[in-house]
């Protein structure tokens, strides 16, 4: 079976490797261009990139599936690809060129949050269950019938990162099944079925804390949103980051934004909220690194008028 593989972020990368162990004869990949990274803005291929190129593959480099794109994979004459997290759309015209159709590893259990940023918005939302989907690509967002599903449940304390790496890994043993399936003649697609939710790309604004939600909701949003695209809330007028969080239910005298420090060996920087307390785990500062939330507390021990906004 002759597969295109379309992939961009790390976490599409088990994804080729699991096809690769599996025996699949992948005739090429399609990413997205290089990207300006760091700093010095240096021009990096993409993690699927990067792999395709130790495994000497053809790689088809296109923001989007355009007519030059499409030549490109005619050009190889694929059965079928596989498409996880690509970061674009594939449009009609495309939608024939594998003889077999697009086949797309989606991490949610469809139609269960349809769109760009299905984890994140499964841990905001505080999902008890989650899981990956393949589905044959139409071109409606998502909506086309499922091959196979898997479940993983959601650990209070998961951010979307961990999530995602987990999905990552079972989610490409899920779609190697599905194209065997397929490549064996045995697949049957069945039309989703179930409550419809959305899941469009966060933007900074969605990361924004706000102090007057209930501790738990702010603990998931902190959660959903690490690492990207950030939580953050304001003090001073900048931006201050905040990577980790835990609930304090035995604090509850704080106004929403207004921080409490302590120091010396149990050193802690509690944040009110809507309910009750949120201590500060891991916060980043205007102008410095990621650091435990224990030692911006014993910086400013002393300090009683610390607000966010």
């Amino acid at each position: 079976m002759r597969v295109l593989f379309a992939g961009t972020p790390a976490v599409a990368v088990p994804s080729l490797n699991a096809l690769i162990d599996a025996g699949f004869d992948v005739v090429g990949v399609l990413t997205r261009p290089d990207a300006p990274l760091g700093r010095k803005k240096v021009l990096t291929p993409s993690p699927v990139a990067a792999r395709a190129q130790e495994l000497g593959l053809p790689v088809i480099r296109a923001a989007k599936v355009d007519d030059e794109a499409i030549a490109a994979i005619a050009a190889l004459d694929p059965d079928v690809a596989a498409i996880v997290a690509y970061g674009a759309l594939v449009p009609a015209r495309a939608l024939t060129v594998p003889k077999q159709g697009w086949i797309n590893l989606h991490f949610s259990l469809l139609p269960a949050w349809r769109g760009a940023a299905p984890v994140q918005h499964a841990v905001m939302a505080g999902d008890d269950i989650t899981g990956a989907s393949t589905f044959l690509l139409e071109t409606g967002l998502d909506t086309g019938p499922v091959f196979g599903t898997l479940t993983e449940t959601v650990r209070p304390e998961d951010t979307s990162g961990d999530l995602l790496e987990r999905l990552s890994h079972s989610g490409a043993v899920l779609l190697a099944q599905t194209l065997g399936a397929v490549d064996a003649g045995a697949a049957v697609p069945v039309p989703q079925q179930g409550d419809i939710t959305l899941a469009p790309k966060l933007s900074i604004d969605d990361a924004r804390v706000d102090w007057q939600q209930p501790a738990l909701a702010i603990r998931r949003r902190i959660n959903g949103v690490t690492p990207e695209p950030g939580a953050w809330t304001t003090w001073d007028g900048a931006r201050f980051k905040i990577g980790a969080a835990k609930l304090r239910s035995d604090v509850t005298d704080l106004a929403p934004g207004q921080v409490r420090f302590t120091g010396g060996a149990d050193a802690a920087a509690v944040v009110g909220t809507g309910s009750h307390g949120l201590e500060l785990l891991r916060v980043q500062p205007a102008g410095k690194k990621m650091m435990p939330g224990a030692d911006w507390a014993r910086g400013l021990a002393n300090r009683e008028d610390v607000v966010f906004e």
